[in-house]
C-alpha cells in the first residue's frame, strides 16, 4: 500500500471541518499522515482541529499567519513525508470507502498522478450541476495510462481543481502554488501535469466539492475585478511558451474572453488600459470555439463595446 500525505489547507469553516475530516479518517479508515494547515482561522477551526489531533495520532496541525490557499497548501507539500500527496479542502468531503480502491490502481498501473472524480453538492449533501454546460461529462476518465501531457490535451477539460489529482510527492519538489493569485489551481495544474510520465484517471465519484455561500470567489467591488483581470494577465503569461498545445490554447481563449467580459461589464472605464495589456501578450486570433471569441478575434476593441451595449450600461 503507498504512503500517502493528506494536505487540507483550513480557515474559518468550523460549520464543515468535522465532516470534511470525518470522510478521510472515519469513512475511509485512513491511518496516514493528514496534514492540516490553519490559515490564520478566527473562528472555532483550530480548536476543532486540536480535538481530532488528541484523537488521531497521524493527524498534523501546522499554524500560520492568514497567507491564502496557495501558501497553505505549499506550506503542506513542505511538510508531507508521503510518496504521494491528495489535497482536500476543508468544506468539501471526500465518499466513503474509496480510497483503497484508489491507492490499488496507484500501485497496479504505477502513477506518478491519479485523477479522481468529483461532483458538486449543496449544504443539504444534494448532487447538483452548478454550469449551463456538464462539464463532467466533458472530461475523460479513461484508467488507460499516458504521460501528462497527452493526458492534459486529450482527457482534461477546463475545470482543473487541484483537489482532483493524488500526486507523486517528487514531481511537487519544485512545483508549488503561485502565491497570492486567483486561479491558483489553473495555473498549477497543467504545469504539474507536464512531469508527469504516467497519468490515468478513474471513474468512481470520490470527491464532493461544496457549493456554499461564500466558498466561490464572487468580486463585489472595483478592486476584485482590477485583481481578477491582473491575474489572469499573469496565468495567460505563463501559459504562453506551451501555447501550442491544445488544453493552452483552449485554456488562454477562455481566459481572454473573461477578461473582455469584466472589461465590458465592470472595468468599461479602465478597458484601454486593459486592451493594451492584452494586445502586448501577442496571443491573437485565439481559439473561436463561442461566439464571444470570435468577436474577439474581428476586434478586442469592439467586442468590449459591443457587450458593453448588450449590458445596457452607459
Amino acid at each position: 500500500m503507498i504512503d500517502l500525505s493528506f494536505i487540507i489547507p483550513v480557515y474559518n469553516v468550523e460549520r464543515y471541518l468535522a465532516k470534511c475530516l470525518d470522510s478521510i479518517l472515519v469513512d475511509n479508515a485512513f491511518t496516514g499522515q493528514v496534514i492540516c494547515v490553519n490559515d490564520g482561522s478566527t473562528d472555532n477551526s483550530l480548536a476543532i482541529l486540536e480535538q481530532y489531533a488528541k484523537k488521531y495520532s497521524n493527524m498534523d496541525i501546522i499554524s500560520q499567519q492568514n497567507a491564502g490557499l496557495s501558501a497553505a497548501r505549499n506550506a503542506g507539500i513542505k511538510a508531507a513525508k508521503g510518496e504521494y500527496v491528495c489535497f482536500l479542502d476543508s468544506d468539501d468531503y471526500w465518499e466513503p470507502n474509496v480510497l483503497n480502491g484508489l491507492m490499488a490502481q496507484i500501485v497496479r498501473d504505477n502513477l506518478d498522478v491519479l485523477r479522481i472524480k468529483y461532483q458538486h453538492v449543496n449544504e443539504r449533501n444534494e448532487v447538483f450541476n452548478p454550469y449551463k454546460r456538464d462539464y463532467r461529462l466533458e472530461n475523460n476518465y479513461s484508467g488507460d495510462v499516458t504521460d501528462g501531457t497527452s493526458f492534459l490535451n486529450a482527457r482534461m477539460n477546463t475545470q482543473c481543481y487541484a483537489v482532483m489529482f493524488i500526486v507523486r510527492k517528487s514531481i511537487l519538489d519544485d512545483c508549488y502554488f503561485t502565491e497570492g493569485i486567483y486561479f491558483e489551481d489553473t495555473d498549477w495544474t497543467p504545469r504539474m501535469l507536464m512531469k508527469a510520465k504516467r497519468v490515468a484517471s478513474t471513474d468512481t465519484v470520490v470527491y464532493n466539492y461544496l457549493v456554499r455561500k461564500g466558498s466561490i470567489s464572487r468580486a463585489t467591488d472595483h478592486s476584485k475585478h482590477e485583481k481578477i483581470v491582473e491575474d489572469l494577465l499573469i496565468v495567460i503569461k505563463k501559459m504562453q511558451p506551451c501555447s501550442h498545445n491544445s488544453w493552452h490554447k483552449r485554456m488562454i481563449s477562455g481566459n481572454v474572453v473573461s477578461i473582455i467580459c469584466i472589461l465590458s461589464k465592470e472595468l468599461y472605464v479602465e478597458r484601454h488600459k486593459y486592451l493594451a495589456r492584452l494586445n502586448e501578450l501577442n496571443i491573437y486570433p485565439i481559439q473561436s470555439d463561442s461566439i464571444k471569441a470570435w468577436l474577439i478575434n474581428i476586434s478586442p476593441r469592439f467586442a468590449v463595446e459591443l457587450l458593453h451595449l448588450k449590458n445596457g450600461r452607459s
